[in-house]
């Protein structure tokens, strides 16, 4: 048996956990597939934090993905990073830079169990902060310089491909060489407040085929967080990684009151495994919830087993499925083969997001590449428990 055919029955451990610290963010981004923006107050405190970190340790996990949310924004941050460090496991936190400042870099810069992953949407400001918000382009090269004056290399710089960005590969390619830093594209899904704007952001059938070529020719400098493997569809060739849905068997998620969802891109209690605060913690949770082991036996692949492409592609992503209303079973909304438009075109009313931690009311609206702009009345917190994500910066 092939190596990846025993990830698809489940490890022992997470190849790859991702932690959402906290919701509160200080941008909006039309794409955030947490809907972040408010803190939660059920968050979980310092102490358990570190409780997750030691069972983590117990596991043997070897690093986690922290993000939010912007990560920095919580107080214990910092502290909290040094804990995982100092217990063995390593940490990998995206981050739009807003902390990132020259002397924080410097400290990052000297640890070699850190990495740090800056997000930005476009290579040009224009691009980026019409869906990340005006001014963010700047903080996070600011915070790119920061790291690479501070000597730290391979950073990650992180996109989300949309329509309005793939013709900018080479540009973010050559941003990342610049900096001394490595380019990461990720899959734009239509989760969160994703959902609001796939059907204007997500990349056309002919930029599909364009980010599948690029990939081929760069693939081997570039991560892509086996995002794309329904890429794979499209030729002969494999595009490098894992090439499979991993949910519940290799990855998994801790939201910030620790809930567990077997999916980053699938916040939504469909795929709600359980809880970190519940008796046996996450370890528990990994290895016995009934969701986790449905995901680990053989899956029927429905009507894409007939698909020539099936063994390269695997169906494509459950999350996207999932919330573009189609049959876990069935075809990847982005199918490259066509086989969704038929079933989307049958589509009646989509599941819904049911996580919302948005600063503003929620409101249908086209993305273009104007900059989008925030009224003084959407900035201001509607209950107690929504403190400003800005709290203490300068």
């Amino acid at each position: 048996m092939k190596l990846v055919e025993h990830f698809t029955y489940g490890l022992q451990a997470p190849i790859c956990l991702t932690w959402e610290l906290t919701y509160a963010c200080n941008l909006a981004c039309s794409h955030c597939l947490s809907s972040s923006g408010r803190r939660d107050p059920r968050e979980l405190s310092t102490q358990e934090c570190k409780a997750i970190f030691d069972e983590l340790q117990k596991m043997q996990v070897f690093y986690v993905n922290i993000g939010g949310g912007e990560p920095t924004v919580r107080s214990d941050f910092w502290e909290l990073l040094d804990y995982g460090v100092d217990h063995g496991v390593g940490v990998k936190f995206s981050t739009n830079g807003v902390r990132i400042n020259a002397e924080r870099a410097r400290r990052l810069a000297a640890s070699d169990y850190v990495d740090v992953q800056i997000s930005i949407d476009g290579a040009t400001a224009d691009v980026n902060d019409a869906v990340r918000g005006a001014g963010s382009f700047g903080t996070a090269v600011r915070a790119m310089e920061n790291l690479a004056e501070a000597g730290m290399e391979n950073f990650k710089i992180s996109v989300v491909m949309t329509r309005h960005n793939v013709a900018q590969l080479d540009e973010f390619k050559a941003l990342a060489d610049r900096y001394g830093a490595q380019l990461r594209i990720t899959r734009l899904r239509p989760s969160g407040r994703g959902a609001d704007v796939w059907q204007d952001l997500h990349p056309r059938a002919e930029q599909q085929q364009q980010i599948y070529r690029w990939l081929l020719a760069h693939g081997d400098g570039v991560l892509t967080g086996d995002s794309f493997f329904h890429l794979n569809a499209l030729g002969s060739e494999a595009l490098p990684g894992l090439n499979l849905c991993g949910a519940g068997r290799v990855v998994c998620l801790i939201d910030p009151i620790g809930d567990v969802y077997a999916c980053p891109f699938a916040i939504h209690d469909q795929f709600l495994a359980g809880n970190v605060r519940e008796p046996g913690g996450f370890e528990n949770v990994w290895r016995t919830s009934e969701l986790f082991t449905r995901l680990r036996q053989p899956q029927n692949g429905g009507a894409c087993t007939s698909c020539s492409a099936y063994d390269s592609c695997q169906g494509g992503c459950m999350a996207a499925k999932f919330f573009t209303g189609l049959p876990l079973d069935g075809p990847d909304p982005e199918c490259v083969r066509g086989n969704a438009e038929i079933a989307l075109s049958s589509v009646g009313l989509l599941p819904r997001p049911d996580k919302d931690h948005s600063r503003a009311a929620r409101r249908r609206a086209t993305v273009g590449l104007g900059i989008p702009t925030l009224t003084p009345d959407s900035l201001i917190p509607d209950r107690a428990c929504d403190t400003s994500p800005l709290a203490g910066l300068r």
